[in-house]
């Protein structure tokens, strides 16, 4: 992957291609996790939240990413992005009424019950806990938006297991107390 990556960052139209074609699905899957929490009358489908996390991908040094967990983990910062992004251009957007995006998260839950989150006050909590504990944020971020396992998380932060694990319980409940009921 590394030298498909230099060969895209090179500008190679046919190694984009082939990248997208690499990643896609992957991607999808994850952007199809955070669509289906959204409340009804969501307008970011899965495939637009791609292509957009994508256009930002490869408007960066793709040569840098050393591994598919690191490239998988910048690509759900891109994601969060773009969501919180569509999600502040929605809200300001409206008026009166609800003016937040709701996703719902799933087994990687932040809520005890799974409920759904305010999209805008998760980004400001995620920004706030990254003030707090940078490695925490790294932690809800790979897990929660790169859908990526503990080994996964553990591997690309030079960190043990054990040690995500309770980074990840900490900063859950942190984001639990900070988003409320």
């Amino acid at each position: 992957m590394p030298e498909l990556l230099a060969r895209v960052d090179r500008g190679d139209e046919a190694a984009s291609a082939q990248l997208m074609e690499l990643v896609y699905g992957e991607l999808r899957a994850l952007a199809g996790s955070y669509a289906r929490g959204q409340a009804a009358g969501h307008t970011l489908q899965p495939t637009a939240l791609v292509h957009e996390a994508f256009l930002k991908l490869v408007d960066q040094p793709l040569d840098r990413f050393e591994s598919r967990a690191h490239f998988f983990a910048v690509a759900a910062k891109a994601m969060r992005q773009v969501l919180t992004d569509h999600a502040r251009a929605r809200a300001t957007r409206k008026r009166g009424g609800e003016s937040w995006e709701r996703v719902t998260l799933d087994d990687r839950a932040l809520t005890a019950d799974g409920g759904e989150v305010d999209l805008i006050a998760l980004d400001d909590a995620l920004t706030e806990l990254a003030q707090y504990d940078e490695r925490k944020h790294r932690v809800v971020e790979l897990r929660f938006f790169g859908a990526l396992t503990v080994e996964e998380t553990a591997r690309l932060l030079g960190l043990s297991t054990t040690t995500i694990e309770s980074e990840w319980r900490a900063a859950r409940a942190w984001l639990a107390m900070k988003l409320g009921p």
